[in-house]
């Protein structure tokens, strides 16, 4: 049985005192508690940002890609070896600017894996740039004179492009976001949970407090997570009241049911004695 000290590693934690990353990595190591999968089992990959470090954090399989392309990576893993349980952690930067493109494609393909974003709100990392989910107004060291854009909606984006488990959680409640993240494993398909990071350093607007005023709980407020339009306007909510929780969940095909030469075996078992690749490098000479 994997236990707390099992996941723990050496390596000296370097974020902030007060991250919301740190609410974030306890509710993760007691989320893979709760599921009883063994470290060997586990894949954690990340990208750039402050949330690419929890990779360093846990002693599981660990992969720390680069900026915006982690979902790619995963992606390989996931379909080339089923039995690993694949969680991706990437920022609201990593994953909404840089890495929109395969945020929206690995939500259409339904990957079977689990994608947690550290959504501050800010480049933290990079010491406190304006990042596409920053609020209007706010003003930071790209936008001296606030940001003039509305800010994406990812959560909206999730369930139009076909997302079949939505959610978000907030790292002021660990306890809430390690029952999502058990959730979203257990869900065969891809996961996708919004995380509201506050970053103690940079975002002097999205702070615990200003979270703590205006998150209420999708399940206590009787939210059908199967009503699909009423997830949509959900996702509209802002400013007094922001839902936290599950939005949406479905059941579908994932894209490796459809794919009939590896639905069956994993490639990490097929033989590989008759493959013959000379007529493909043929074409490269």
């Amino acid at each position: 049985m994997v236990t707390l000290k099992d996941l723990g590693t050496p390596v000296l934690n370097t974020w902030c005192p007060g991250c919301g990353n740190f609410g974030i990595l306890t509710a993760l190591k007691n989320a893979l508690l709760e599921l009883g999968l063994s470290q060997e089992e586990i894949v954690l990959v990340s990208g750039i940002g402050c949330h690419g470090k929890v990779p360093n954090y846990v002693n599981t399989n660990n992969l720390h890609g680069i900026h915006g392309r982690t979902l790619p990576a995963a992606t390989g893993i996931a379909l080339t070896n089923p039995d690993l349980t694949v969680i991706c952690h990437s920022g609201d930067a990593d994953c909404y600017d840089e890495g929109w493109e395969h945020f929206t494609a690995t939500i259409r393909r339904n990957i079977d894996m689990t994608l947690i974003v550290h959504n501050n709100m800010v480049l933290a990392l990079t010491v406190g740039q304006a990042t596409s989910t920053s609020q209007e107004g706010f003003r930071s060291r790209s936008t001296p004179y606030g940001v003039i854009v509305p800010p994406l909606n990812p959560i909206a984006h999730a369930l139009v492009s076909g997302g079949t488990f939505v959610a978000r959680g907030f790292a002021g409640d660990p306890k809430h976001l390690q029952r999502l993240i058990v959730e979203a494993v257990m869900h065969r398909g891809f996961s996708y949970i919004d995380v509201f990071q506050p970053c103690i350093t940079f975002n002097y607007l999205n702070t615990y407090q200003w979270f703590k005023e205006r998150v209420y709980k999708l399940e206590e407020a009787g939210h059908d997570p199967t009503d699909k339009w009423k997830a949509l306007e959900k996702s509209f909510e802002w400013d007094d009241k922001i839902p936290i929780g599950l939005f949406y969940k479905e059941d579908r095909p994932t894209y490796r049911d459809n794919l009939p030469h590896i639905k069956g075996k994993p490639l990490t078992e097929l033989a590989l004695d008759k493959v013959d690749i000379s007529p493909l490098l043929k074409d490269y000479m």
